[in-house]
């Protein structure tokens, strides 16, 4: 499974709101059958006819029920992509979006894509506005403060929103066939768009807008009508425009997500002349940098192409990789793979940004490692720290270290310096930068659709990681800033046990879900010093323990994630339970980390592993086991092979028979 340059890759795919960004914006530009072609548009096709649902919907992602986000955008790029109108499928999902009120009722987000592509009327979306990037640095609502996933997706929006670019769909069959379809008996001229400025449907609708947030719309809306300053919007425009220009360069046209570069792909033709110069805009040098991005964020798989959540989710998969990999005791026996797992992870340290870029919003980044890789320059506290202890752990084997590339003690250095500098007030870490608003933000959350996206919260699994490097840094490096580290470590211990919920556990809000949470609680805690017998760690035993199912594993559903509270799966596909390989390996590492004494049920759980293990040495691909904003759910095919392995390790080494436990199985 490791790539020839060393990392292991899977597929990272899961959200549906994704793949039809990237079909819109290369089908607006002309350049559909350039960006994906013929092959690719079959294994486009191949890939939304296989999500969609018996009701004819797609949901928002693989495990989601239907909803309009989903089928509003899926059977737009469906059509885009060259199915007719009356195939089954096309039916069936007109179908779905009337029976709830047609795109009308569609969130936000894809009325914001229907607009653009001259399908719904820009009258009937909620304003986004650019002059907000001219308040003050210091004012509150800057959206600089935002999350920067938020931020840096309203950011193109925003653009586009001012310049109320559309493509000429009544001089396009299928886009204008698209204005009846997506919106049944009503006649699209006669549609009152400003009514549906607020529409969303039920079964969309997670996050509601707040009242004040509704009331701040309603204002700018008539801020737009009454007609913008035009000296302000023209300066606020450019300044948009200079920023993403920036981000473009900072991240080598890859931005820092999904969302962001399909609109910066169609930012980059839109100002390149595009609406009158189509064919000199294609061949601008930044459409053309951004179109050869493109295909970093494909993946494709049995279900069909698809779009990733990001350019990849190598460094992630790789960093926990090497950590099984060691925890089994087999580096030596792997010499070769674990050597060039090595030069990867050295070779995707981020070196970029020193100092920052301050009229960017962008703090200092060096030492850092990114989700992916070091060229998309956006580096995340837990990938720095899960990166960093696997470059650790290496870097203990003297044939590891003294091949091909070195590790400098200064880059080591450079980590810590990055791991320290994110902490938070709060003693905790946050994503890819320092908290720099307040919860209360949420109340201006636009989205409808997404939960915890206006900042970037400290969270559990971060800060464990974050914990755990510094600590490991620390037995190899003692003399290096340890008393900030015994501070920072400290702090972040503090800050696990203030998250710890009353029933012991720890909710996970980057993986599903209270099983993930609760590893990474635990590990925290005790990098910090805290005993097995502690309150806190004897409480997430007994939480845990009081989760088994009758088989030994363990299993939620993503209703967990959703709702916040524990939610046992019912049962997998082609299993006789719920319990899943990648959440029984959790619920394990945390049980023997914790030092659990129920040793029956330790070898229960490995014992499904076992028995879920394939001849070929894999484990099958089961329920989707990661999750973002609370509410989407995303795909890590790696971690059904790392963390069964890393348990079984585990197990090896603290409950095998040297330690009087029997063979389980």
């Amino acid at each position: 499974l490791q790539c020839e340059d060393g990392h292991w890759a899977g597929d990272y795919g899961g959200p549906h709101f994704l793949l039809p960004g990237f079909v819109i914006a290369a089908y607006i530009t002309g350049n559909f059958k350039t960006i994906f072609p013929e092959a690719h548009q079959k294994a486009i096709q191949a890939y939304l006819l296989n999500h969609q649902q018996q009701d004819g919907g797609w949901g928002s992602h693989i495990e989601s029920p239907s909803t309009m986000f989903g089928t509003v955008l899926n059977y737009v790029a469906l059509r885009l992509a060259g199915v007719d109108a009356d195939d089954p499928a096309c039916k069936e999902g007109r179908k779905f979006m009337q029976e709830h009120g047609g795109a009308l009722y569609a969130p936000s987000w894809a009325k914001f894509w229907l607009a653009c592509l001259g399908v719904y009327e820009w009258d009937g979306i909620a304003p986004v506005p650019p002059e907000m990037w001219m308040l003050p640095s210091w004012f509150p609502l800057h959206p600089g403060r935002f999350w920067c996933h938020c931020r840096m997706v309203y950011l193109p929006m925003c653009w586009l929103y001012a310049r109320r670019f559309t493509f000429n769909a009544s001089q396009d069959p299928v886009a204008n066939a698209l204005r009846s379809e997506l919106y049944g008996a009503e006649k699209y001229s006669e549609i009152p768009w400003r009514k549906h400025v607020h529409s969303v449907a039920e079964i969309d609708n997670y996050s509601p807008i707040h009242p004040v947030m509704r009331l701040l719309q309603d204002v700018l809306l008539i801020y737009e009508r009454l007609g913008p300053w035009q000296w302000l919007r023209r300066v606020s425009c450019g300044f948009a425009m200079e920023y993403m220009h920036a981000e473009d360069l900072e991240t080598n046209y890859l931005t820092i997500g999904p969302v962001s570069k399909a609109f910066h792909l169609l930012v980059s033709w839109v100002a390149a002349g595009g609406e009158k110069k189509p064919t000199e805009a294609s061949e601008s040098k930044a459409f053309q940098a951004h179109v050869a991005r493109v295909p970093a964020y494909l993946w494709v798989a049995e279900d069909g192409m698809k779009v990733q959540g990001y350019n990849g989710s190598m460094a992630w998969d790789t960093s926990f990789a090497v950590q099984a990999v060691v925890e089994a005791g087999m580096v030596d026996a792997f010499e070769d793979v674990d050597q060039q797992a090595w030069g990867w992870l050295v070779k995707e340290q981020v070196r970029c940004l020193p100092n920052g870029d301050w009229r960017h919003f962008r703090q200092p980044i060096r030492g850092g490692w990114g989700f992916s890789t070091a060229e998309q320059a956006w580096p995340v506290s837990d990938t720095t720290a899960e990166a960093f202890k696997a470059v650790l752990q290496l870097r203990k084997f003297s044939k590891i270290r003294s091949t091909g590339r070195t590790m400098p003690d200064e880059h080591l250095c450079d980590s810590v310096q990055f791991l320290l500098s994110y902490q938070n007030n709060d003693g905790g870490w946050a994503t890819y930068e320092n908290n720099r608003g307040w919860k209360w933000y949420e109340l201006m959350n636009p989205s409808e659709v997404f939960g915890d996206i206006m900042i970037d919260y400290s969270y559990v699994e971060c800060s464990s990681s974050a914990m755990q490097a510094m600590a490991i840094f620390s037995e190899q490096f003692p003399d290096h800033r340890a008393a900030e580290i015994r501070r920072s470590i400290k702090r972040g211990a503090r800050f696990i046990e203030a998250m710890q919920r009353d029933d012991g556990s720890w909710f996970g809000c980057w993986g599903n879900c209270f099983t993930y949470g609760c590893w990474f609680g635990v590990e925290g805690l005790l990098v910090a010093g805290r005993k097995t017998t502690c309150r806190a760690i004897q409480r997430c035993v007994k939480f845990l323990l009081g989760k088994q199912n009758a088989d030994g594993g363990w299993g939620e559903d993503f209703a967990s994630c959703f709702n916040r509270e524990y939610a046992a799966r019912e049962k997998l596909y082609g299993c006789d339970s719920g319990s899943s390989v990648v959440q029984t390996a959790w619920a394990l590492l945390a049980l023997m980390a914790a030092d659990c004494k129920e040793s029956s049920a330790i070898e229960r759980g490995v014992a499904l592993l076992m028995k879920r293990q394939l001849s070929s040495g894999d484990w099958a691909q089961e329920n989707i086991a990661g999750v973002f904003n609370r509410s989407i759910g995303i795909t890590y095919t790696a971690f059904r092979n790392v963390f069964p392995l890393w348990a079984l390790a585990r197990f090896h080494t603290h409950y095998g028979p040297q330690h009087g436990c029997k063979r389980p199985g």
